[in-house]
């Protein structure tokens, strides 16, 4: 996976990354999920730090064959198939509302403050610095490193490149609403809350696995195109679609309990068919293509497979959420406070506390859990420190 994870939002701010906003803003059981998964994000990383197949600014193991790290990338395989499309989903959720109470100018305004500022931030300093910190394990000096990035002129996007898919989303939402208050002259009936059916999930998923097998045969996975891996964005463009939508009559609240779990059941009897088919390729010569993209089984089983694996997952944690958070304690209203401030620092810091111990022997495991836990305490107080000052509160 390269430099890719997750943007968070603050819930008790306007919009920010998928934030709450207007009628929205109290969902706490959204917020509670957002900040999770942001965590997951500093888990992810530290994954492929320690071994999982993905790009990312420090590898101390290198992928291989040995059980720890071919469990790490299974962890990030099943990661990468649903969180960062939670993420969108989300983000769409909270976008009508937030679009509706500020008005164009005000929202375009609010985005380029929330996405665009730290988007070129993490860009021109934070991700140069990363890329300059991870160099140090090479013996390179660090400000000797940082000095020649910056005069290459070098932009990282990182896990920012969240923030730019975003912006460019919500561009695309405002030139969708204003071109329809041109072609709709009469207002529309409201449309129905009920929730898909099953019919239409299962057509969502076929049609976005297909869409993510014909992106990647022009970007198969871990080709970037203006900083972003298009491979991806067949979910991710369905599942933001889908939480705009989804804001109308606030759908995200009660998601049906029965088909909700039917389709947990439809994830997780999915999850073992992407390693099974790795395992057996081998012995297989018909599956032995690359499964990033091309015309082959491999790639299509990979594509299909993601969105069978995420959208029961994703129901099943936003059902979840929901009914556990009905209030946040004063430790998960920090947290929520903190995540997309977490999201945006937790690069550095966690090349920075990896290479801290680097020379320590202990398996890539116990490495992954320790340093994991590290990171998130560090960002979660280092994020405390940095909202405190009022500048830096208004942007994230």
């Amino acid at each position: 996976m390269a430099l890719r994870p997750t943007a968070l939002a603050s819930p008790v701010k306007a919009p920010s990354v998928g934030a709450p906003s207007s009628a929205l803003q109290r969902d706490v059981g959204l917020d509670a999920l957002r900040a999770t998964m942001t965590l997951l994000v500093l888990f992810h990383h530290t994954a492929i730090t320690y071994g999982a197949a993905g790009g990312w600014f420090y590898h101390e193991v290198a992928p291989g064959t040995a059980p720890g790290t071919k469990l790490l990338s299974f962890f990030c395989g099943i990661n990468q198939a649903y969180f960062m499309g939670l993420f969108f989903l989300l983000a769409g959720y909270f976008t009508p509302s937030s679009y509706a109470r500020h008005g164009a100018w005000t929202y375009a305004k609010e985005r380029m403050l929330r996405l665009g500022v730290p988007w070129l931030f993490f860009g021109f300093v934070l991700g140069p610095a990363t890329m300059a910190l991870a160099q140090t394990a090479k013996g390179e000096p660090f400000l000797e490193s940082l000095a020649k990035l910056w005069s290459a002129g070098t932009f990282a996007n990182g896990p920012l490149w969240f923030a730019e898919a975003l912006l460019i989303f919500s561009f695309a939402f405002m030139a969708w609403k204003g071109l329809a208050s041109r072609l709709i002259t009469k207002p529309l009936a409201a449309p129905s809350p009920a929730f898909p059916s099953n019919l239409v999930i299962g057509l969502s998923a076929l049609i976005t696995g297909a869409a993510a097998f014909a992106l990647r045969l022009v970007w198969p996975v871990g080709t970037q195109a203006w900083g972003l891996q298009l491979g991806y964005f067949a979910s991710y463009i369905v599942l933001f679609a889908a939480g705009c939508l989804a804001a109308s009559g606030h759908r995200l609240r009660d998601l049906p309990q029965g088909q909700t779990r039917g389709w947990l059941i439809v994830s997780l009897l999915t999850l073992p068919v992407l390693p099974l088919v790795v395992a057996i390729t081998a012995h297989v010569p018909a599956l032995q293509g690359k499964g990033v993209g091309g015309w082959n089984i491999a790639a299509a089983v990979y594509a299909f497979w993601e969105p069978f694996v995420a959208w029961g997952l994703i129901m099943a944690l936003v059902r979840t959420f929901q009914r556990r958070f009905t209030k946040l304690s004063p430790t998960w209203k920090a947290l929520t406070r903190r995540a997309y401030t977490i999201y945006i620092i937790h690069p550095p810091v966690l090349v920075a506390i990896a290479l801290l111990w680097r020379d320590v022997p202990a398996t890539p495991l116990i490495k992954f859990v320790v340093t994991g836990i590290a990171t998130c305490l560090a960002c979660f107080s280092i994020a405390g420190l940095l909202l405190r000052s009022p500048a830096l509160s208004r942007i994230l």
